[in-house]
């Protein structure tokens, strides 16, 4: 259940301390990324307790991850002198999703180590 509640919480602080403007936009697309999980319907058992979701389940891949880091980083490599909120609705949306997915991914990641 701390499991759960951590995906929870941490994109809430997240969006409340990096982005305090907007973080209602910024903690509802990345609570929207948790639908990444929609991978483990693929699985038998759905839910293993034992089993480590990093490298097992598709959308939990090394080769997804760099997509999400991709992602997340894509929009800060691009050149302009506007804050990353008054950037277009996309490159703003794609930044906060390659986030939540990044944050997602080191959670399940941490569940593997204990």
């Amino acid at each position: 259940m701390i499991h759960i509640a951590l995906h929870l919480v941490v994109p809430l602080a997240v969006g409340l301390l990096f982005y305090r403007a907007h973080w209602r936009e910024a903690v509802v697309i990345m609570l929207l990324t948790m639908v990444v999980d929609v991978d483990h319907f693929l699985a038998d058992p759905i839910y293993d307790p034992a089993r480590c979701s990093i490298g097992f389940h598709p959308l939990h891949t090394v080769p997804a991850i760099v997509a999400y880091a991709l992602l997340f980083l894509g929009p800060l490599a691009v050149r302009s002198t506007a804050t990353l909120h008054k950037r277009s609705v996309l490159a703003r949306a794609a930044h906060l999703a390659g986030l939540g997915l990044l944050i997602h991914m080191g959670l399940d990641a941490a569940d593997c180590v204990w």
